[in-house]
């Protein structure tokens, strides 16, 4: 496995540092900033949970803030914006915009896990505008769908 070194710094005495929550996990757990106490979120509303916590994502690499499973099946909160991208330049607080999918309001408190990061690999393109593109057995048939 590549172990990427990433500089964290804590922006809040009380901040948690993320943490990967067994030896293979993708993700590393994030977690509300514990000193800004409980945050409701009303069904149907998104609100943005501090961590607490910047950091300096290598160049090449994009920081993507996902749903914890369990938060958004069971509690029905997840990022608004279904994946936050982190981009490798930013150095602002990391904050999660969690949604209530519900219609009841819901309550995270302060040190619970609300997310989980993934630092990823990335490719940048060259975008080139041309005549035709190469055929496929697809084609342009099944937009938003294989037809299967």
């Amino acid at each position: 496995m590549n172990i990427k070194q990433i500089s964290v710094k804590k922006l809040d005495d009380t901040a948690i540092l993320p943490v990967y929550s067994s030896a293979c996990a993708a993700g590393a757990d994030l977690y509300s900033l514990p000193s800004a106490g409980e945050v409701t979120i009303p069904g149907g509303k998104t609100v943005f949970v501090h961590t607490g916590v910047a950091m300096a994502i290598p160049d090449g690499y994009v920081g993507l803030v996902c749903a914890r499973s369990g938060l958004a099946c069971k509690s029905g909160l997840a990022p608004a914006n279904k994946v936050g991208v982190i981009d490798s330049d930013y150095r602002g607080e990391i904050m999660v915009a969690l949604h209530n999918h519900g219609d009841t309001d819901r309550t995270v408190s302060g040190g619970d896990r609300v997310a989980q990061l993934l630092i990823m690999p990335v490719e940048q393109a060259v975008f080139n505008v041309v005549d035709d593109l190469d055929d496929t057995q697809r084609g342009e048939g099944g937009f938003g769908s294989t037809g299967v």
